[in-house]
């Protein structure tokens, strides 16, 4: 089993900056793709980030790319989202997951992951 627990979140202005980390405990990071997927009220979970076990390969949704950037560190067991240029629209409750399959596979798909967090709200202000 997998424990991730998400951090960083907050309220900013738009155009500002936000790092979102996840911290993973409980088996071998290293052995997990992770991802970060976005909820706001009275919507879908919707896909925004991920990395590969490694780092080497990452993919991003099309309303992200270019602004928000995915990292890891596996010797801490960590999985960060730095989140740039930020919009309104990016205000919601932003999940953190991992998966024992492949960014090869299509990681777009939350039933992908077999291990969640429980959300850190980031709200964007106008």
């Amino acid at each position: 089993q997998v424990q991730l627990v998400e951090s960083g979140g907050g309220l900013v202005q738009a155009g500002g900056s936000l790092r979102l980390s996840c911290a993973a405990s409980g088996r071998t990071f290293s052995n997990y793709a992770m991802g970060w997927f976005r909820q706001a009220p009275g919507k879908e979970r919707e896909f925004v980030a991920v990395i590969s076990r490694g780092g080497g390969n990452r993919d991003y949704a099309d309303s992200v790319k270019g602004r928000f950037t995915i990292s890891r560190d596996n010797a801490k067991s960590t999985v960060y989202l730095q989140m740039d240029g930020l919009k309104t629209g990016d205000t919601s409750n932003y999940y953190c997951a991992a998966s024992e399959n492949y960014v090869s596979d299509n990681l777009r798909s939350r039933r992908k992951y077999a291990y969640w967090g429980q959300g850190a709200q980031v709200t964007v202000s106008s």
